[in-house]
Parts: structure tokens; C-alpha cells; sequence
């Protein structure tokens, strides 16, 4: 993953609502939710789940799919993969990090 990528990710995950929304897509799994859904669910107005999704679209953290007069929302699992394993690439002095190996590590 490209540098301007992990900013771009990192910087729309960096809001409350953004994250909550990223999540509950991340628990819901392939099927991914509608936009409604996600309103209802986390509480957040329609209007600013709308520019929120945008956000994290533009990102690419989510990945729409329009069933016909919907909008279905799912978690781009490998752009956060590609994240996590930016983030963690050089974990444990580039040691691989097992379970044992993470609990002792101090990075």
C-alpha cells in the first residue's frame, strides 16, 4: 500500500461518526448494509451519513453497489487488510509477530 493511500485511510477514519460506520460495515461482512440501515443502527442523520460515506468511499475503506432502487455499502476488507499490514509491517523489529512475540513487544 502506497503511502498517500494509508493517509487517505487513516484521515477518514480519524472522525467518530466515520469509524462507527467503517465498523458496524466491518461486522456486517460481505453482505454489507444500505445506507438506511447504517442511519438507523448507528443513529446518525441520513444527511451526514450520506457526506460520511462519501468520505470513507473516496478513501476507498467502502465499496457501493446500487440493488435496484438501493445503495448497498460494504467494507473494502482489502484496503484494511493492505492498512493493517502497512501499519504493522515493521512490528516486533520485523520479526513475525506471534501472539507471544505481540504480548512482549513494545512498539
Amino acid at each position: 500500500m502506497q503511502e498517500s493511500q494509508v493517509i487517505r485511510s487513516l484521515s477518514a477514519l480519524a472522525h467518530e461518526a466515520r469509524l462507527r460506520v467503517f465498523r458496524a460495515l466491518v461486522v456486517a461482512g460481505p453482505e454489507g448494509l444500505t445506507p438506511s440501515a447504517l442511519a438507523e443502527q448507528l443513529g446518525i442523520a441520513p444527511n451526514a451519513l450520506s457526506f460520511h460515506l462519501k468520505e470513507l468511499a473516496h478513501a476507498e475503506l467502502v465499496s457501493q453497489e446500487r440493488q435496484g432502487r438501493n445503495v448497498l455499502y460494504r467494507a473494502a476488507f482489502p484496503v484494511m487488510n493492505g492498512l493493517l499490514a502497512y501499519l504493522t509491517e515493521n512490528c516486533c523489529q520485523g520479526a513475525a509477530c506471534t501472539p507471544d512475540a505481540a504480548a512482549l513487544c513494545q512498539c
